[in-house]
């Protein structure tokens, strides 16, 4: 494994990072043993945005013997709120959320504090005006948290994040379909209008905070760096062409200021085949080649699982049941281990009241309430 300097912090982390954002998917020991394999591999970086007990335990049980080799993004403002995921600047949830996240996580501190999620110039406003910031300030002077990070979808707002001389390094979605496209407000955005695109290269904007950050050494981890594995696949990806593993990787990690990929992982086998990429040739880790040939398409509409949809009143897993949609439907028929995992969800998508205001959350135009419509239909239940 090799390891690069996350910008002005110096921490040393990993290559190839943690994604922890699934880890509640699977049985509490299962998860523990997937981080502390990673660990073996050479990772030392993992994020925790999630605000759920049991990803905070596995994640606080799996490093206890090893806490001072880890390096662990948590997020401020990612809040449970009735059992489930909600962001708020509203000190009244966020502190108390923050406690449960360090006592969990375990050893009194987070390496890197992130302002959780920040994307339009609101809330940018909110966030950094008033109680909010002021409490971020006060957890890094009692050295709660060591460092100052902020994670974002939008180049304008990591750029005022790398400008503010106290943000320290920025969680970042690259990967190749997102460094087309121009800044927004609204990442619904991000996937329509393909037509648009500067198609001869990176959006200018997107390269220049790269530069920045650089400049700034603001260090960058990466999320969203396979776009929840669309550009694996063909038909999915909107190159009209796949990447491999190695490509995306190799794609993230020559942005300038990139430290870190974090990759998601259910399986030892997908820890294996992300750290291979340390031993992968330069033909192996080429990505340029499958961009500079590939047609582009608009793309929109598609579910990459990132959660934003919570909360739902009727508490659907609506990542986990469009994730089981998006399996069955690739096949002729329902394999029978995704119906019987679809069947075992504690709501299913029959569930949904169609009030439709996940779709207002969805970062990428969904249509949840016609697709929980189509599952409960597909599945029987």
């Amino acid at each position: 494994m090799q390891y690069r300097r996350l910008g002005k912090t110096s921490l040393m982390v990993s290559e190839i990072g943690f994604g922890g954002e699934w880890l509640e998917r699977h049985p509490e020991e299962e998860s523990i043993a997937l981080i502390r394999y990673a660990h073996e591999k050479g990772i030392n970086i993992i994020d925790c945005w999630m605000a759920d007990p049991k990803s905070r335990d596995i994640i606080g049980k799996a490093i206890a013997d090893c806490r001072d080799e880890w390096f662990v993004q948590g997020h401020i403002g990612s809040t449970c709120q009735n059992g489930q995921y909600v962001r708020s600047r509203d000190l009244a949830v966020v502190k108390p959320a923050f406690e449960d996240l360090v006592q969990r996580i375990g050893g009194g501190y987070i390496d890197l504090g992130m302002i959780h999620y920040v994307d339009t110039q609101e809330d940018w406003d909110k966030a950094m005006n008033g109680p909010f910031i002021a409490y971020v300030h006060e957890l890094h002077r009692k050295s709660r948290i060591r460092h100052i990070g902020l994670s974002t979808h939008n180049p304008r707002i990591a750029k005022m994040a790398a400008e503010s001389g106290f943000i320290e390094m920025i969680l970042f979605s690259i990967n190749p379909a997102f460094d087309l496209h121009p800044a927004t407000e609204d990442i619904d955005d991000l996937f329509v209008g393909y037509e648009q695109l500067n198609v001869d290269g990176i959006d200018p904007e997107r390269a220049a905070l790269y530069r920045l950050c650089e400049e700034k050494d603001v260090g960058i981890t990466v999320m969203k760096g396979f776009f929840g594995g669309r550009l694996f696949d063909a038909k999915t990806s909107p190159f009209g062409a796949a990447f491999t593993a190695p490509q995306l990787i190799h794609y993230s990690l020559t942005r300038p200021a990139v430290a870190s990929i974090l990759c998601g992982y259910d399986t030892p086998e997908q820890v294996d085949q992300a750290v291979a990429y340390e031993a992968a040739t330069d033909d192996e880790r080429d990505y340029a080649s499958v961009i500079a040939g590939a047609p582009l398409h608009a793309y929109t509409g598609q579910c990459t699982y990132c959660g934003h949809c919570k909360p739902c009143p009727m508490n659907i897993d609506i990542a986990m049941v469009n994730k089981f949609y998006d399996l069955a439907v690739q096949q002729e028929t329902v394999p029978e281990t995704v119906h019987e995992h679809y069947k075992s969800l504690n709501h299913t998508a029959s569930a949904c009241i169609g009030c439709h205001g996940c779709e207002a959350r969805c970062p990428f135009g969904v249509k949840i309430a016609e697709r929980m419509k189509k599952t409960a239909e597909l599945f029987g239940v």
